[in-house]
């Protein structure tokens, strides 16, 4: 119904105008949270909700509250005109687009979860604070929006964990959606933080994938611990990046695996350091 030109909302006086909008003609939302810079990935994203929602808003964002390092935060990639362009040529219905205030209102209180150590383990042990910013952000843009269903890239596994539990403990009612990673030609999951990448560290990063694709061919041969390790060992051998974790979990605890027979899923999580830039990655493992 809405395909063609995007429509831009820059306000939340706009917002609640198109909102409105959809609500009279009984419309479902698809929403697709993203910080911009988008890649192939984010696209992807609004592809599958455009199979399950009569109308799709992507939100751009930058969200300070999920960034414990500042100098990371003033880096990262802002291509506002070319998303724009991007989203308009496949037509994603609505593009929000807030400011801090918008988002961050002078009466905002943020909403807290109750993590079940999801906040302890690889992403939440390395950047402290990271998923309070997470559920604030999301919580604020899915009150804002209120969506009949959200997708998230597996890509960042530990924070599609962390927004289930949000959605479940706030009683939201949104189904949230899982999309797979894509990978650029050598293997390297898509990234908006892959456009800060030289050359050579973009074809160094490949490491990562090749490390876990490995590991994945390996599970017969290898308790988890002992695969994680020979992961962690081939990683820092190549001199190519810092490495910061790499962990084999329960795909639903995220907690270490030592004995395959103790998770019916398994996952391997891996973060490391190109330069300046951080990236993370990960594969199912089993089944």
């Amino acid at each position: 119904m809405y395909s063609g030109t995007s429509q831009i909302l820059r306000s939340r006086a706009e917002l609640d105008s198109a909102l409105e909008a959809l609500k009279k003609g009984k419309l479902k939302i698809g929403l697709v949270p993203t910080m911009g810079a988008l890649h192939e990935g984010h696209i992807s994203l609004i592809q599958v909700a455009k199979q399950h929602a009569d109308v799709v808003i992507c939100t751009i964002f930058v969200n300070p509250t999920q960034f414990s390092d500042s100098k990371d935060l003033e880096k990262y990639p802002r291509t506002e005109e070319k998303d724009l362009k991007l989203l308009n040529q496949i037509g994603c219905d609505f593009v929000f687009l807030p400011d801090l205030k918008t988002i961050y209102t002078q009466d905002h209180v943020a909403a807290k979860i109750v993590y079940n150590g999801l906040d302890q383990v690889m992403e939440g042990a390395f950047r402290p604070g990271h998923f309070d910013g997470v559920v604030e952000v999301v919580h604020r843009l899915f009150t804002l929006t209120d969506p009949y269903i959200a997708c998230f890239g597996e890509k960042d596994f530990q924070q599609l964990a962390v927004i289930n539990e949000l959605v479940l403990q706030h009683e939201m009612g949104i189904e949230i959606i899982p999309c797979p990673i894509l990978r650029e030609k050598n293997g390297l999951a898509m990234s908006s933080r892959n456009e800060r990448l030289s050359p050579q560290q973009r074809a160094d990063a490949a490491v990562l994938c090749d490390t876990l694709t490995e590991m994945k061919g390996m599970t017969e041969l290898m308790n988890p611990d002992e695969l994680a390790q020979w992961g962690r060992d081939k990683i820092n051998s190549q001199e190519l990046c810092v490495l910061e974790y790499l962990e084999v979990c329960d795909s639903k605890s995220l907690r270490p695996v030592y004995r395959w027979k103790e998770a019916d899923e398994v996952q391997a999580f891996v973060a490391a350091r190109f330069g300046e830039i951080r990236l993370i990655d990960n594969m199912q493992l089993k089944p």
